[in-house]
Protein backbone atom coordinates (compact mmCIF):
# COMPACT_ATOMS: atom_id res chain seq x y z
CA UNK A 1 0.00 0.00 0.00
CA UNK A 2 2.94 2.58 0.75
CA UNK A 3 5.02 1.59 -2.19
CA UNK A 4 1.63 2.29 -4.50
CA UNK A 5 0.88 5.78 -2.69
CA UNK A 6 4.89 6.54 -3.59
CA UNK A 7 4.52 6.00 -6.46
CA UNK A 8 1.36 7.28 -7.58
CA UNK A 9 0.96 10.13 -5.02
CA UNK A 10 2.32 12.75 -7.60
CA UNK A 11 -0.51 11.88 -9.81
CA UNK A 12 -3.00 12.54 -7.32
CA UNK A 13 -1.53 15.73 -6.13
CA UNK A 14 -0.20 17.15 -9.95
CA UNK A 15 -3.59 18.53 -10.53
CA UNK A 16 -4.24 20.25 -7.27
CA UNK A 17 -0.46 21.64 -7.47
CA UNK A 18 -1.11 22.77 -11.02
CA UNK A 19 -4.53 24.05 -10.37
CA UNK A 20 -2.78 26.30 -6.81
CA UNK A 21 0.35 27.17 -9.04
CA UNK A 22 -1.88 28.65 -12.01
CA UNK A 23 -4.85 30.16 -9.63
CA UNK A 24 -2.44 31.68 -6.91
CA UNK A 25 1.00 31.33 -7.45
CA UNK A 26 1.64 32.40 -11.09
CA UNK A 27 -1.02 35.16 -10.60
CA UNK A 28 1.13 36.38 -7.22
CA UNK A 29 4.32 36.92 -8.82
CA UNK A 30 3.00 38.68 -11.58
CA UNK A 31 1.36 40.95 -9.36
CA UNK A 32 4.37 41.46 -7.50
CA UNK A 33 6.08 42.50 -11.17
CA UNK A 34 3.31 44.54 -11.78
CA UNK A 35 3.59 46.67 -9.13
CA UNK A 36 7.20 47.93 -10.39
CA UNK A 37 5.26 48.89 -13.25
CA UNK A 38 2.94 51.58 -14.77
CA UNK A 39 0.29 50.12 -16.99
CA UNK A 40 -2.96 50.01 -17.96
CA UNK A 41 -3.53 46.20 -19.25
CA UNK A 42 -0.67 43.67 -18.70
CA UNK A 43 0.41 43.76 -22.51
CA UNK A 44 1.75 47.61 -21.88
CA UNK A 45 3.32 46.98 -18.51
CA UNK A 46 6.23 49.47 -18.24
CA UNK A 47 8.82 49.42 -15.79
CA UNK A 48 9.41 52.34 -13.72
CA UNK A 49 11.61 50.87 -10.36
CA UNK A 50 10.46 51.23 -6.93
CA UNK A 51 8.50 54.73 -8.06
CA UNK A 52 5.00 53.39 -7.14
CA UNK A 53 6.48 51.84 -3.56
CA UNK A 54 7.24 55.65 -2.57
CA UNK A 55 3.89 57.24 -3.99
CA UNK A 56 2.10 54.24 -1.76
CA UNK A 57 3.70 54.96 1.39
CA UNK A 58 3.30 59.20 0.84
CA UNK A 59 -0.11 58.69 -0.33
CA UNK A 60 -2.37 60.15 2.50
CA UNK A 61 -5.51 58.28 2.22
CA UNK A 62 -3.56 55.28 2.21
CA UNK A 63 -2.48 56.18 5.74
CA UNK A 64 -5.49 57.33 7.24
CA UNK A 65 -7.03 54.13 6.01
CA UNK A 66 -3.95 52.13 7.64
CA UNK A 67 -4.99 53.37 10.85
CA UNK A 68 -8.38 52.52 10.44
CA UNK A 69 -8.02 49.44 10.11
CA UNK A 70 -5.62 48.79 12.94
CA UNK A 71 -7.75 50.37 15.17
CA UNK A 72 -10.96 48.93 13.44
CA UNK A 73 -8.99 45.31 13.93
CA UNK A 74 -7.51 45.54 17.51
CA UNK A 75 -11.23 46.56 18.68
CA UNK A 76 -13.33 43.64 16.69
CA UNK A 77 -10.52 40.85 17.58
CA UNK A 78 -10.84 41.62 21.00
CA UNK A 79 -14.51 42.17 21.41
CA UNK A 80 -15.10 38.97 18.88
CA UNK A 81 -12.71 36.51 21.41
CA UNK A 82 -13.95 37.32 24.28
CA UNK A 83 -18.23 37.28 23.37
CA UNK A 84 -17.42 34.25 21.63
CA UNK A 85 -15.29 32.70 24.65
CA UNK A 86 -18.12 33.23 27.18
CA UNK A 87 -20.92 32.26 24.50
CA UNK A 88 -18.21 29.06 24.39
CA UNK A 89 -18.34 28.54 28.27
CA UNK A 90 -22.01 28.66 28.60
CA UNK A 91 -23.30 26.71 25.96
CA UNK A 92 -21.02 23.77 27.27
CA UNK A 93 -22.89 23.49 30.24
CA UNK A 94 -25.66 21.22 30.68
CA UNK A 95 -28.41 23.47 29.61
CA UNK A 96 -31.37 23.08 27.73
CA UNK A 97 -32.12 24.46 24.18
CA UNK A 98 -27.77 24.21 23.86
CA UNK A 99 -27.64 22.81 20.22
CA UNK A 100 -30.84 25.64 19.15
CA UNK A 101 -28.52 28.38 20.23
CA UNK A 102 -25.43 27.04 18.88
CA UNK A 103 -27.41 27.32 15.37
CA UNK A 104 -28.91 30.59 15.89
CA UNK A 105 -25.32 32.04 16.83
CA UNK A 106 -23.82 30.16 13.57
CA UNK A 107 -26.05 31.22 11.41
CA UNK A 108 -25.19 34.60 10.66
CA UNK A 109 -21.68 33.81 9.38
CA UNK A 110 -23.48 32.13 6.42
CA UNK A 111 -25.25 35.54 4.95
CA UNK A 112 -22.50 37.42 2.29
CA UNK A 113 -20.84 40.15 3.49
CA UNK A 114 -22.93 42.87 0.91
CA UNK A 115 -26.25 41.48 2.41
CA UNK A 116 -24.74 41.88 5.82
CA UNK A 117 -23.49 45.40 5.09
CA UNK A 118 -26.82 46.71 3.81
CA UNK A 119 -28.96 44.89 5.99
CA UNK A 120 -27.18 46.80 8.68
CA UNK A 121 -26.60 49.63 6.84
CA UNK A 122 -31.15 50.49 7.24
CA UNK A 123 -31.14 49.15 10.59
CA UNK A 124 -28.40 51.94 11.26
CA UNK A 125 -29.74 54.41 9.96
CA UNK A 126 -33.10 54.17 11.23
CA UNK A 127 -31.52 54.38 14.95
CA UNK A 128 -29.62 57.35 13.46
CA UNK A 129 -32.70 59.06 12.48
CA UNK A 130 -34.77 58.36 15.30
CA UNK A 131 -31.97 59.93 18.06
CA UNK A 132 -31.27 62.63 15.31
CA UNK A 133 -27.93 61.87 14.19
CA UNK A 134 -26.67 62.20 10.96
CA UNK A 135 -26.50 59.03 9.03
CA UNK A 136 -23.89 56.52 8.37
CA UNK A 137 -22.60 58.37 5.15
CA UNK A 138 -22.00 62.20 7.29
CA UNK A 139 -21.15 60.27 10.35
CA UNK A 140 -17.74 58.33 10.55
CA UNK A 141 -18.24 57.33 14.34
CA UNK A 142 -21.22 55.97 13.16
CA UNK A 143 -19.75 54.01 10.47
CA UNK A 144 -16.79 52.73 12.37
CA UNK A 145 -19.03 51.23 15.33
CA UNK A 146 -21.10 50.07 12.31
CA UNK A 147 -18.66 47.96 10.50
CA UNK A 148 -17.56 46.75 14.81
CA UNK A 149 -21.07 45.23 15.29
CA UNK A 150 -21.67 44.02 11.93
CA UNK A 151 -17.88 42.41 12.34
CA UNK A 152 -19.45 40.71 15.22
CA UNK A 153 -22.31 39.94 14.69
CA UNK A 154 -21.08 37.85 11.49
CA UNK A 155 -17.92 36.30 13.43
CA UNK A 156 -19.40 35.75 16.98
CA UNK A 157 -20.88 32.59 15.94
CA UNK A 158 -18.14 30.54 14.00
CA UNK A 159 -15.36 31.45 16.62
CA UNK A 160 -17.92 30.04 19.22
CA UNK A 161 -18.22 26.72 17.20
CA UNK A 162 -14.21 26.50 17.50
CA UNK A 163 -14.06 27.59 21.44
CA UNK A 164 -16.92 25.16 22.22
CA UNK A 165 -14.51 21.97 20.75
CA UNK A 166 -11.83 23.08 22.37
CA UNK A 167 -13.67 23.46 25.53
CA UNK A 168 -15.27 19.94 25.11
CA UNK A 169 -11.67 18.05 24.29
CA UNK A 170 -10.33 19.40 28.29
CA UNK A 171 -10.06 15.91 29.65
CA UNK A 172 -12.21 15.31 32.35
CA UNK A 173 -10.34 14.28 34.71
CA UNK A 174 -8.31 17.14 34.80
CA UNK A 175 -11.27 19.42 35.88
CA UNK A 176 -12.09 16.71 38.52
CA UNK A 177 -8.98 16.76 39.79
CA UNK A 178 -8.95 20.60 40.04
CA UNK A 179 -12.16 20.38 41.84
CA UNK A 180 -10.32 18.26 44.43
CA UNK A 181 -7.71 20.43 45.05
CA UNK A 182 -10.14 22.85 45.96
CA UNK A 183 -9.68 24.98 42.43
CA UNK A 184 -12.86 27.22 42.73
CA UNK A 185 -15.01 28.17 38.86
CA UNK A 186 -12.66 31.17 38.33
CA UNK A 187 -9.15 29.61 39.16
CA UNK A 188 -10.12 26.38 36.93
CA UNK A 189 -10.98 28.96 34.10
CA UNK A 190 -7.84 30.67 34.15
CA UNK A 191 -5.37 27.85 35.31
CA UNK A 192 -6.76 25.06 33.58
CA UNK A 193 -9.76 25.61 30.89
CA UNK A 194 -7.29 29.02 29.45
CA UNK A 195 -3.89 26.63 28.81
CA UNK A 196 -5.98 23.70 27.29
CA UNK A 197 -7.89 25.90 24.98
CA UNK A 198 -4.73 28.15 23.69
CA UNK A 199 -4.39 25.61 20.26
CA UNK A 200 -8.30 26.79 19.92
CA UNK A 201 -7.42 30.51 21.02
CA UNK A 202 -4.69 30.78 18.28
CA UNK A 203 -7.15 29.05 15.44
CA UNK A 204 -9.93 32.07 16.53
CA UNK A 205 -7.05 34.92 16.56
CA UNK A 206 -5.47 34.11 13.29
CA UNK A 207 -9.02 34.20 11.92
CA UNK A 208 -10.10 37.36 13.38
CA UNK A 209 -7.23 38.85 12.68
CA UNK A 210 -6.85 37.99 9.00
CA UNK A 211 -11.15 38.98 8.47
CA UNK A 212 -10.37 42.15 10.12
CA UNK A 213 -7.38 43.64 7.84
CA UNK A 214 -9.11 41.69 4.56
CA UNK A 215 -12.73 43.11 5.38
CA UNK A 216 -13.94 44.59 1.84
CA UNK A 217 -17.37 43.57 0.92
CA UNK A 218 -18.86 44.75 4.30
CA UNK A 219 -16.77 47.96 3.72
CA UNK A 220 -18.08 49.05 0.83
CA UNK A 221 -21.90 47.93 1.50
CA UNK A 222 -22.26 49.50 5.03
CA UNK A 223 -20.09 52.97 4.47
CA UNK A 224 -18.46 52.95 1.24
CA UNK A 225 -15.61 55.16 2.98
CA UNK A 226 -17.94 57.49 3.61
CA UNK A 227 -17.55 60.31 4.40
CA UNK A 228 -14.40 61.70 2.82
CA UNK A 229 -12.70 58.43 2.79
CA UNK A 230 -13.30 58.62 7.03
CA UNK A 231 -14.04 54.98 7.02
CA UNK A 232 -12.49 53.41 4.17
CA UNK A 233 -10.21 50.28 4.94
CA UNK A 234 -6.99 48.96 3.41
CA UNK A 235 -9.17 46.37 1.15
CA UNK A 236 -10.89 49.33 0.21
CA UNK A 237 -8.64 51.96 0.05
CA UNK A 238 -6.59 49.80 -3.05
CA UNK A 239 -9.89 49.03 -4.62
CA UNK A 240 -10.40 52.82 -5.22
CA UNK A 241 -6.94 53.11 -6.21
CA UNK A 242 -7.01 50.58 -8.76
CA UNK A 243 -10.42 50.68 -10.14
CA UNK A 244 -12.15 53.95 -9.08
CA UNK A 245 -9.38 56.16 -11.37
CA UNK A 246 -8.61 56.14 -14.91
CA UNK A 247 -4.96 56.21 -15.86
CA UNK A 248 -1.36 54.25 -16.38
CA UNK A 249 -0.30 55.89 -13.12
CA UNK A 250 -2.75 54.47 -10.89
CA UNK A 251 -3.12 50.65 -11.98
CA UNK A 252 0.76 50.42 -10.57
CA UNK A 253 0.06 52.11 -7.18
CA UNK A 254 -2.86 50.16 -6.48
CA UNK A 255 -0.63 47.03 -7.33
CA UNK A 256 2.44 48.34 -5.20
CA UNK A 257 -0.25 49.15 -2.31
CA UNK A 258 -1.56 45.47 -2.59
CA UNK A 259 1.95 44.05 -2.53
CA UNK A 260 2.31 45.99 0.90
CA UNK A 261 -1.42 45.08 2.37
CA UNK A 262 -0.01 41.40 1.50
CA UNK A 263 3.74 41.99 3.04
CA UNK A 264 2.02 43.82 6.14
CA UNK A 265 -1.08 40.74 6.79
CA UNK A 266 1.46 37.75 6.24
CA UNK A 267 3.70 40.03 9.22
CA UNK A 268 1.14 40.53 11.43
CA UNK A 269 -0.11 36.98 10.94
CA UNK A 270 2.99 35.10 11.32
CA UNK A 271 3.63 37.43 14.69
CA UNK A 272 0.26 36.45 16.57
CA UNK A 273 0.87 32.56 15.24
CA UNK A 274 4.11 32.60 16.91
CA UNK A 275 2.79 34.55 20.41
CA UNK A 276 -0.21 32.19 20.82
CA UNK A 277 1.37 29.23 19.81
CA UNK A 278 4.62 29.60 22.38
CA UNK A 279 1.34 29.34 24.88
CA UNK A 280 -0.17 26.55 23.90
CA UNK A 281 0.29 23.24 26.37
CA UNK A 282 0.62 19.42 25.30
CA UNK A 283 -2.35 17.53 26.70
Amino acid sequence: MERALKRYGPIFVLPTALAFAIGFVFPFFQGVYLSFCQFTTIKDARPIGIGNYLRALKDAQFGQAFQFTVSFAVVSILLINVIAFALALLLTRNLRGTNVFRTVFFMPNLIGGIVLGYIWQILINCVLSLVGKPLLMLNASAGYWGLIILMCWQQIGYMMIIYIAGLQAVPDDVLEAAQIDGSSPWQTLWKVKLPMVMPSITICMFLTLTNSFKLFDQNLALTAGEPNHATEMLAYNIYNTFYARSGAQWKGLGQAKAVLFCILVVAISMFQLKATRSKEVQQ
